[in-house]
């Protein structure tokens, strides 16, 4: 039984023709202690795999589109990626109920099936008493946890950048790659990651090769581990070091509302806010934050 897991979906579901793409998966005590780590293919190993090491209260971390309501566009948690950390360059990829990747739909129903609740807000995360998820994106979680310091912008330590020749590019994201796996090991962080603490998570420190494959397969686990480490954080920190991007609910005030005076009154809707499942869940990332990186309060219009 684990306290934090984390699971670095791919989203794709796969065919019968070919399988799903590797996801990454970790499994962390509050200790930081690395209990498990690997990887699986498809939504049913993904599965088989979380409920093996479900204890009471844990707490899951998944990096996949998990509640999805909008028919098209983008989704509003999504857009508020890229409005708080869009400075460091990091942004979301756009899903909706027309999207082939829906992996992580598939994910959620399955894990609500087996008892695993959805939790979207950060005081029923703590007040948790079953095992819960909820959903992650690892950029937002190393441009603002600072200790990293990562304080420009994202490593590239996943995508190619294409602005410059092939073989410079794979070489400039192992670099990248290996930077990160230092900081995480090396920085005082709180809650703690020992990534050295299992045979699979500590080989990550080694240097990394250019075979792009062989680096996709470090990548997926290392996401993993980033995904439970998240949820060590949100349990840890809450709202004082994570904010909830798409969980606003819509909030109005007109001329009758309480305590609002003419001159004095907000107008219209707090913040956009997609609609909630079937369920009742709503859309939402749950990202660690600098205050800069946070919603500006909202001012009262004059």
């Amino acid at each position: 039984m684990s306290a934090y897991l984390g699971v670095d979906l791919a989203w794709g579901l796969g065919t019968e023709r070919r399988a799903a793409n590797e996801t990454g998966l970790a499994a962390l005590d509050e200790h930081g202690t690395v209990l498990d780590a690997g990887w699986a293919r498809g939504v049913d190993a993904v599965t088989a795999w979380v409920v093996e090491h479900l204890g009471p209260r844990t707490l899951i971390g998944v990096d996949a589109s998990l509640v999805v309501t909008n028919p098209t566009g983008i989704r509003e948690a999504e857009r508020q990626v890229g409005q708080r950390y869009g400075r460091w360059k990091v942004a979301a990829n756009p899903t909706n109920l027309a999207s082939a990747a829906s992996a992580g739909a598939r994910l959620l129903d399955r894990l609500t099936a087996l008892g695993v609740g959805y939790v979207s807000d950060t005081a029923g995360m703590h007040a948790r008493t079953t095992p819960v998820l909820f959903e992650c994106y690892p950029y937002t979680t190393l441009v603002g946890v600072a200790e990293l310091g990562y304080d420009e912008e994202r490593p590239r330590y996943k995508r190619l950048d294409t602005r410059i020749p092939p073989a410079t590019a794979r070489a400039r994201r192992a670099e990248a790659f290996d930077d990160l796996v230092r900081r995480l090991r090396e920085t005082p962080l709180d809650p703690p990651l020992a990534l050295d603490s299992h045979p699979l998570t500590a080989a990550l420190a080694d240097p990394s090769v250019l075979h792009g494959p062989t680096h996709k397969h470090r990548e997926d686990l290392l996401d993993g581990v980033l995904c439970a480490w998240t949820a060590a954080f949100w349990d840890r920190h809450g709202d004082q070091r994570v904010q909830v991007l798409g969980g606003d609910p819509p909030h109005r005030h007109g001329p009758d509302a309480a305590g609002a005076s003419p001159g004095n009154r907000r107008r219209g809707p707090s913040l956009p806010s997609d609609p909630v499942d079937e369920a009742g869940r709503k859309p939402v990332v749950v990202a660690p934050t600098r205050e800069s990186q946070r919603r500006p309060r909202l001012g009262l219009e004059s």
